[in-house]
């Protein structure tokens, strides 16, 4: 029987996935997953909700879902809610990556007394709280004021409401540049960029015009003894590949390692279910 409070995919296929949040089985369009599914309709049929893009962006629910709920995953309590958009507060994607951030802080600490992080585009905060309940001292930064709200009470949520991490609501691109005049330096850098975004005063975010010199600004605000860099995204076409030609050049002579691969969302419970690519990344990690 799964876990009452935590994710598992369960199965995918059909342009469609099936995943677990908590107590609730949701059923969400997945573009990628072309393939059959491997288990038969009548256990996607007990979908408690399903969300569909045609012909206008809604849930159709069996019996109607309370307006939020609590979910445990990869060590962090997160808030569950549905929006309009088919997202609910949680990439579970982005798992591996919250345990390879608690890793690099806690193996490699830097020689200031806590490592500064800082995290773009920070979504509900997932990397922020592993990052915090990794001792780092964090910067969360959205556009959009309710996810920051969102953050916020996820840190509540893990007992991380008073650790040291600035909440800010900001077009990325304004920030960088006051902190490049502030001289703000970071041992970490995350980011996790949209395929188009607006600002908080409405700025158009475009990757394709954007990320070289996002990954520049990047490049100058970390520490003299950095420790790493972490770069995904979800945008097609931008392949593991494409992902390490960019970290690479905007980390030209800065010594470390590179990695890159593609984001994949499986769950251990359930191997036997096709693991749904979810986008792709490249890391670096300073060398030791």
């Amino acid at each position: 029987m799964p876990e009452t409070n935590a994710y598992s995919l369960v199965d995918s296929g059909n342009g469609r996935k099936l995943e677990r949040f908590g107590p609730y089985l949701l059923s969400r369009p997945c573009s990628q997953a072309v393939w059959k599914p491997q288990l038969p309709n009548s256990e996607w049929n007990q979908a408690d909700a399903i969300f569909s893009r045609e012909p206008t962006s809604s849930w159709r629910q069996r019996e109607r879902l309370p307006d939020h709920w609590c979910l445990e995953t990869a060590d962090l309590t997160f808030k569950i809610a549905p929006t309009d958009f088919g997202h609910l507060g949680l990439f579970p994607e982005q798992r591996p990556f919250w345990d390879w951030i608690r890793q690099r802080l806690l193996a490699n600490p830097a020689s200031h007394p806590a490592p500064r992080v800082l995290n773009l585009f920070a979504y509900s905060g997932g990397a922020t709280l592993a990052a915090a309940s990794a001792g780092a001292s964090v910067c969360h930064l959205d556009a959009s004021k309710g996810m920051v709200t969102w953050a916020r009470e996820n840190a509540a949520l893990n007992q991380l409401e008073r650790a040291p991490i600035r909440w800010i609501v900001e077009d990325v691109k304004k920030f960088l540049k006051r902190e490049r005049q502030r001289n703000s330096r970071y041992e970490g850098i995350i980011l996790d960029p949209p395929s188009f975004g607006r600002g908080a005063k409405g700025e158009v975010f475009k990757i394709e015009e954007e990320i070289v010199p996002l990954l520049d600004d990047c490049r100058q605000l970390l520490s003299d003894h950095p420790l790493f860099l972490l770069f995904s995204c979800h945008t097609p076409g931008f392949s593991p590949l494409v992902m390490h030609h960019l970290l690479q050049q905007a980390l030209e002579g800065v010594d470390g390692t590179l990695e890159k691969g593609e984001m994949a969302l499986t769950d251990p419970t359930t191997p036997h279910i096709f693991a749904v690519p979810s986008g792709a990344y490249a890391s670096w990690e300073a060398t030791l």
